[in-house]
């Protein structure tokens, strides 16, 4: 993972893994102050008080900063998918989890811009779209395992299929979202709400 990700060196010791934090620290300030695009590396060096070098020792260029951040959202995202689907009692109760799980994730992508701002600085990443795709099979496997005690298991493959679907077409459909206005966004997200509920309810009630 750290090869995809970009660091080159991980921090072991505990001095290291405080400079690297304050890095990234510094470059999610710099990117809610003027965007990623316009931030630089030097910058990011000053801001966080280390020299060039040393922030050259862990991330080799600006991608890989952006990167890690977008996969420390992942992580969170992943962390709240989990402990939101734990001991699911019925299939009604897991078409309203997920659906408000589903709420969560864009309200995620509105209140914080800086979490958007990552997000749209690393949609041309190849490296980034790849782990895009693992996370979703992660989080696929969460999915499919919440569930599967109310599907048939003759159904389980389609679970698992639609799973994977899921969970990638869900940020695809907050991408969309966030790139419109406010207005026409929550329409798309209402409306990939009920295209999700009606997949849910045909996949619980067989």
């Amino acid at each position: 993972m750290t090869d995809i990700v970009g660091i080159r060196r991980q921090p072991i010791q505990a001095r290291a893994r405080e400079r690297v934090e304050r890095i990234l620290t510094a470059a999610t300030e710099l990117i809610a102050e003027t965007g990623s695009d316009a931030v630089r590396m030097t910058e990011v060096a000053e801001r966080a008080g280390v020299p060039i070098g040393s922030l050259y020792q862990y991330f080799p260029d600006k991608p890989a900063i952006l990167r890690t951040l977008a996969m420390r959202v992942m992580e969170r995202v992943r962390d709240g998918l989990r402990l939101n689907l734990e001991g699911v009692k019925s299939p009604a109760d897991a078409i309203a989890r997920i659906d408000a799980i589903m709420v969560g994730y864009y309200n995620l992508f509105l209140t914080e811009p800086v979490t958007r701002d990552i997000w749209s600085g690393t949609q041309s990443d190849k490296a980034l779209q790849e782990l895009d795709i693992e996370d979703s099979r992660r989080n696929a496997q969460i999915f499919s395992a919440a569930l599967k005690n109310f599907v048939p298991r003759r159904n389980h493959a389609r679970l698992e299929a639609a799973s994977f679907l899921l969970m990638q077409l869900s940020g695809v459909a907050v991408r969309l979202a966030i790139a419109v206005d406010r207005q026409e966004g929550d329409r798309l997200i209402e409306e990939y709400r009920c295209i999700m509920n009606r997949e849910l309810e045909s996949l619980l009630g067989n």
